[in-house]
């Protein structure tokens, strides 16, 4: 029984794609076997390899920093093993950590490596370069309005709220 439920949800993704589990979610994601990427939504149509005027282009390089709350889908991290502040304690820090980087008080890096909740803190916050359908909608929609070193207000997900900072 357990080998036909996994079969039947591994089975019918379109040609190109596997199926693959966050290390540190838990949660399924979707590879593009051909270009690397990965994307959260599952996929609707094959995957294709890039090509030049593919619509590969439209790419982002962003930092984040990351603060949950209890009511996050996952309210912990490398950080604290349960997370029990409130969303409105959360936006109170995601605004004085946005103070402290517009005013020159803190970098960005500095800030994320010691307070996100995210494990790219320990990359100061960087999430690499990534493309649409990557990441969770608002957080996508907010990172590719950005211009290149502009900070962004608070952005809400599901994993919690976010800063974040477009480098390329």
């Amino acid at each position: 029984m357990v080998s036909s439920s996994k079969k039947m949800a591994d089975e019918e993704l379109p040609k190109g794609w596997e199926k693959r589990m966050s290390r540190s979610t838990g949660q399924p994601y979707y590879l593009n076997i051909y270009t690397k990427e990965s994307q959260w939504e599952r996929p609707t149509k094959p995957a294709e390899p890039s090509s030049p005027g593919s619509g590969q282009g439209e790419q982002v390089r962003c930092s984040h920093l990351l603060v949950k709350h209890q009511e996050s889908r996952r309210p912990s991290s490398w950080r604290e093993e349960k997370i029990t502040r409130t969303k409105e304690e959360a936006l109170e820090l995601i605004k004085n950590y946005r103070e402290q980087i517009v005013s020159g008080m803190a970098t960005f890096a500095d800030l994320a490596s010691k307070y996100s909740d995210c494990s790219s803190a320990k990359k100061g916050g960087d999430l690499g370069v990534f493309s649409r359908g990557a990441m969770q909608k608002p957080f996508e929609d907010a990172s590719f309005a950005l211009k290149v070193g502009e900070l962004s207000q608070s952005v809400y997900t599901d994993s919690g709220i976010h800063l974040i900072l477009r480098t390329a």
